[in-house]
């Protein structure tokens, strides 16, 4: 279904795509994909919304956000099974990742203050100037199958709080979590065109971002798609931040805790399937870090259970699809056909009553050639690459030659070099003895080089300004203005 206006409407288009639950084969829905037609009343929708929503007070807009906040969490644990069912992921990840996308409500909340401009009196003699934010009006926002429904609340909240009003589109493999989403808005009380929600595929994305009316696009997903999405945003003299994909990696010092590295980096490189933009799927291991680290990380990898993100114990489940199954067992077996040796194998995973799911066990692959395919391809699964480096300034080279820049993380128990390197990798987000290093929601998104295309990130402040245009005010009022006329 997609929310147009005021009412939640059957798509029109007679093509649809099967939504399934990756860890049983079951049919969960079918998702309609959506023409330029419907899109274009979603925008006007939209349009006619923002008349109305922009010149309601901020502190009027955020009263929405807060009972959206307090909806979200009285149902928690529903959505945490809609995400589950259709991502594959465990239900405390799916819990985690709602909870993080809360965070993004709580704080565009705060939207009176973030949203203030400057003041400043007699730049001239009897002259003041202002600089003030306004709305941009429609915006579209794009978004992946891996998170559902944190990464849409990077963007709506602060979108809605500044006044916009929104199309957005979800992935057409996890459309269900964003409808559920949808209906809490409007028990919330957001007005009618507010949040229009749109399915569909690849030709809805384009008649978004081509829709005249659309002033700015948001979007996540790979590198190949942010950077179309960008470059035709930008040809349609539209704002755009686009996130891209990643190749992590993490460096592990022999001075390091080991047993607690390897229990970090066991959960960034294979929670949630390794389906993340933060996934850590490299490791490098530095001088005597380096059979210590192999091994410890081996066991920690073949000790995870996997299975269906439903049932306790659980720690991961499969990956989205058949289609990214054989992608991953594809680049797993040109690595071991090279230089690489597995030394944990995760193919032909049989996972005990999920005969049909696409599932495959954790991945660790000793001796990866940096220059390879798999080290430089964004493998998107439960695969950890180690690389071997005889020093800090080797594993940060390594680090600074990737393509990607999302994140990087130096596990140690010295300040020094934990200084070093953060002070010389070139990725957006930097973790110190931590294997995720997600940004609060009220510090941007971070992302360097192939991982982002844009100049304002998503979250906090960085999304205050992205959806709003500054305006700049000169007055002059003379004393004497009225003996002129």
């Amino acid at each position: 279904m997609n929310r147009i206006g005021a009412e939640w409407r059957a798509a029109r288009a007679g093509e649809t795509v099967p939504i399934v639950d990756p860890a049983t084969g079951e049919l969960l829905a079918a998702m309609p994909l959506s023409s330029a037609d419907e899109v274009n009343d979603a925008v006007r929708a939209a349009s006619a919304a923002f008349l109305s929503w922009r010149r309601m007070p901020p502190g009027e807009r955020i009263q929405p956000l807060f009972r959206l906040k307090a909806l979200l969490d009285a149902n928690l644990k529903d959505l945490a099974r809609i995400i589950t069912r259709e991502c594959g992921k465990t239900l405390a990840e799916s819990e985690a990742e709602l909870k993080r996308g809360i965070e993004n409500v709580e704080v565009a909340a705060g939207i009176p203050s973030l949203m203030m401009g400057a003041t400043l009196e007699d730049i001239a003699s009897g002259i003041d100037e202002t600089m003030v934010r306004q709305p941009l009006g429609v915006v579209g926002i794009i978004t992946p199958f891996n998170f559902p429904a944190m990464i849409p609340l990077w963007f709506v909240p602060y979108a809605v709080a500044c006044g916009n009003t929104v199309v957005l589109k979800p992935s057409e493999r996890t459309p269900m979590a964003m409808n559920r989403v949808c209906e809490l808005m409007d028990e919330a009380g957001f007005p009618n065109g507010v949040v229009n929600l749109v399915q569909g595929g690849k030709d809805t994305v384009t008649a978004i971002i081509d829709h005249p009316d659309v002033r700015a696009i948001s979007f996540v997903g790979s590198t190949a798609v942010a950077r179309f999405v960008y470059g035709r945003a930008a040809s349609n003299g539209k704002r755009a931040q686009c996130q891209g994909g990643a190749r992590n990696p993490v460096v592990v010092l022999p001075d390091s805790d080991m047993d607690m590295a390897c229990r970090i980096i066991a959960d960034a490189a294979f929670g949630c399937a390794g389906q993340r933009c933060l996934a850590s799927s490299v490791a490098i291991a530095v001088g005597d870090a380096a059979a210590p680290f192999s091994r410890k990380i081996t066991e920690n990898a073949a000790a995870r259970s996997v299975g269906n993100g439903l049932y306790a114990g659980v720690e991961m489940g499969p990956v989205i699809s058949p289609q990214s199954r054989e992608r991953i067992e594809r680049l797993i077996a040109q690595a071991v056909a090279g230089p690489a040796h597995a030394l944990l194998d995760g193919r032909d995973a049989q996972i005990s009553g999920c005969d049909k799911g696409y599932f495959l066990r954790p991945t660790v692959l000793a001796d990866v050639d940096p220059s390879s395919d798999l080290a430089r391809t964004e493998v998107f699964g439960p695969v950890l690459s180690v690389i071997r480096a005889d020093s800090l300034d080797e594993a940060i080279e390594l680090v600074n030659r990737s393509a990607y820049g999302n994140m990087s993380c130096l596990f140690t128990s010295s300040g020094s070099a934990a200084r070093k390197f953060r002070h010389e990798v070139r990725t957006g987000n930097v973790g110190i003895n931590l294997g995720v290093a997600a940004p609060m929601a009220y510090f941007p998104f971070s992302g360097w080089k192939e991982s982002f295309f844009g100049d304002l990130h998503a979250q906090g402040t960085d999304a205050v300004d992205f959806f709003t245009e500054k305006k700049v005010i000169v007055e002059r009022w003379p004393s004497d203005w009225s003996r002129r006329f």
